[in-house]
């Protein structure tokens, strides 16, 4: 296990005190382990669980050459190369059961959808295209059909062999219905990842308590408790822990014996009555980082107690939580998890204000995306964007991501925003 030292030295430009969020998310990723262990769940049970294993066909799927659609197979051959074609009908095929009876030439089989395509016939031509011919043969007419239309070839969908579903991926409802049409009753998962979490601060009051002077109730446990739900991990809410020295050491080694990673909030940055960051040194690796980003400059990373769980040490506004969570820990939790982290989807949308913004630090702000008459799309921000006013992120559907490098955007200028559906 690299120290953090060493990782440090394997990030260009890395500076503590002035760290651009790219450098940031490349020394974490360096940092974090995945989890190793493996359990095998039912099917129905995957939903959401990461799979640990590459999942190999062992059918061809479909199994047979079988028929798109409800119709007439028939040879290919056997139509005529100019004019109308007439085909006798030797049979039906039934979804479920080969048909078996030879076909002879110049003739073909009603046949159902997904019924096995008979022997010699390589081509389906639609029910609603063709005509009865008073003979009792069907009329197609010119042009209607090319060799080989409307049938499923065995394998089309998924070759004998070949990966279906790769280790590292979240298994979707989509998923479900692939695992089981290959006959897979069970599934091999990593096990949930651990993640234990806690505020701390004596001005911070839980839901149910009477708020004396100076005092809030505690919102970062309720935000982290919903992202962390939507990242399938276990959450472990430690609820709030006041500033004193014993409590807090209490709180970090319980936190980190019984968790894969921990998450506070507060204490992070330099105050004369925080001894969150005291604490982190005497248990564990810490690092404290001063991020070019806004909202969020203060957050601390390591390694903490005996087992070495992660920490991440978030900022105390509400708002900054959430920014912090989804610029920097998600991608870290999902890799811990098993999971391949995807990049969060970018919409390009048209900004109906100027946005005041000096080249040196990425900043997120709290937007509406709206559709604009032409196609695209247009954000507008949610009035003040002080890292304390979590209303702005009950407001918003979205976060305007204002890069690196970039300045002042104009009123009309394109900007990027994460969408928040399926989100937060």
């Amino acid at each position: 296990m690299p120290s953090l030292d060493d990782i440090a030295a394997q990030v260009a430009g890395y500076d503590p005190d002035a760290l651009p969020v790219a450098q940031a998310q490349a020394f974490i990723a360096r940092l974090v382990p995945q989890v190793q262990a493996v359990e095998s769940l039912a099917l129905r049970s995957a939903l959401g669980r990461v799979l640990a294993r590459d999942i190999v066909s062992p059918i061809d799927v479909p199994s047979h050459d079988n028929s798109a659609m409800d119709g007439y197979a028939l040879r290919a051959a056997d139509l005529a190369a100019d004019g109308d074609s007439l085909i006798g009908v030797a049979g039906t095929a039934f979804a479920g059961a080969q048909f078996r009876s030879a076909v002879a030439a110049g003739h073909g089989v009603r046949i159902m959808t997904g019924a096995v395509m008979p022997a010699g016939l390589d081509t389906v031509v639609p029910q609603e295209f063709t005509r009865a011919a008073p003979d009792g043969r069907i009329c197609i007419p010119a042009g209607t059909v090319a060799a080989g239309d409307n049938r499923r070839l065995a394998g089309e969908d998924l070759a004998r062999g070949a990966v279906a579903l790769a280790a590292g991926r979240t298994i979707t409802p989509a998923d479900l219905g692939l695992l089981a049409s290959l006959g897979q009753a069970e599934v091999p998962v990593f096990r949930r990842l651990r993640v234990a979490f806690f505020s701390t601060g004596d001005e911070l009051r839980s839901i149910g308590e009477p708020l004396d002077a100076g005092c809030v109730y505690d919102s970062n446990r309720y935000t982290l408790w919903g992202m962390l739900q939507r990242l399938g991990v276990d959450p472990i809410d430690m609820g709030v822990v006041r500033d004193d020295p014993a409590a807090l050491r209490q709180a970090f080694t319980q936190a980190a014996a019984s968790a894969d990673a921990v998450i506070t909030s507060g204490g992070v940055s330099v105050g004369e009555a925080d001894h969150t960051r005291q604490v982190m040194k005497e248990l564990g690796e810490v690092l404290f980082w001063k991020i070019a980003m806004r909202p969020g400059r203060p957050m601390a990373i390591g390694r903490i107690g005996t087992r070495a769980a992660m920490l991440f040490g978030l900022p105390g506004n509400p708002v900054a939580v959430m920014v912090t969570f989804y610029a920097l820990v998600r991608d870290a939790l999902l890799a811990m998890s098993g999971a391949t982290p995807q990049p969060l989807p970018l919409l390009r949308a048209v900004s109906t204000v100027a946005l005041r913004k000096k080249p040196g630090r990425t900043e997120y702000q709290r937007g509406i995306v709206t559709p604009m008459a032409d196609g695209r799309w247009q954000v507008q921000v949610t009035g003040a964007q002080g890292s304390g006013i979590l209303r702005s992120m009950s407001q918003a559907n979205g976060m305007v991501v204002l890069l690196h490098g970039q300045g002042t955007v104009a009123a009309g200028d394109l900007v990027d925003v994460i969408p928040f559906q399926g989100l937060v």
